[in-house]
């Protein structure tokens, strides 16, 4: 399918409603990825189950205004979100409020997490969004195309941010587990994109699509 065009007057308002979603989205995955849980005897983290929100949002973005402006989206919000993510884990390290005097010593190891986050928050947005706009231009099925894009994109996200942010880290946890988490971080994610936010696109694709008054054209053959 094309892309179900939005009025260009609201286009603006829509990227600057984008960015700020994929800004909160990135903080609270930063944050919650430091608090460990674990699941069936498995170890993860509590940032896979915030972070398959920000596919959703990018997949409909694509949808909603196009490819292009999708990647405008992911320019816009990557710095902000790479300094917030900083701000918030040095404040709240551990799960903890630190005190605002915490911000007045480079913390290392928050800085590691939060650059791996931007690194990672980067490649697997723009993978997810050249995925999901070549297979929907290409089939008919509404869910094939986010349930590809959530498939490689997290793939590249979950490998590149726990690599870059815990491999060989100071924390001795997180550099014994790492990939053991990171294999179930991307299970987790992947079923919770799949069996919640695939059909979660559906719905919000079937709502914009009656706001707008317009109905997709038919995919190319």
């Amino acid at each position: 399918m094309t892309p179900i065009q939005a009025s260009p007057s609201r286009v603006p308002l829509y990227l600057s409603l984008l960015v700020a979603l994929h800004i909160a989205i990135v903080i609270a995955s930063n944050y919650l990825v430091q608090l460990p849980v674990t699941l069936l005897g498995f170890h993860s983290t509590w940032g896979a189950f915030s972070f398959p929100f920000i596919f959703l949002a990018t997949d409909l973005t694509v949808r909603l205004i196009g490819k292009a402006p999708a990647r405008r989206v992911i320019t816009r919000a990557m710095l902000p979100a790479l300094v917030a993510s900083y701000v918030v884990g040095v404040l709240f390290h551990e799960g903890r409020f630190n005190g605002w005097g915490s911000l007045g010593d480079f913390n290392g190891f928050v800085f590691r997490i939060a650059f791996a986050s931007f690194a990672a928050y980067v490649l697997g947005q723009l993978l997810d969004i050249q995925v999901f706009d070549r297979i929907r231009r290409r089939s008919r099925a509404w869910w094939l195309a986010p349930a590809a894009a959530s498939v490689f994109g997290q793939a590249l996200d979950t490998a590149a941010f726990f690599s870059l942010a815990f491999w060989r880290s100071t924390d001795a946890f997180m550099a014994a587990h790492w990939v053991e988490i990171a294999v179930v971080d991307y299970v987790i994610k992947l079923a919770v994109s799949l069996l919640l936010f695939v059909p979660a696109y559906g719905v919000a694709l079937a709502a914009i699509v009656r706001a707008m008054g317009r109905v997709p054209e038919p995919a190319a053959t």
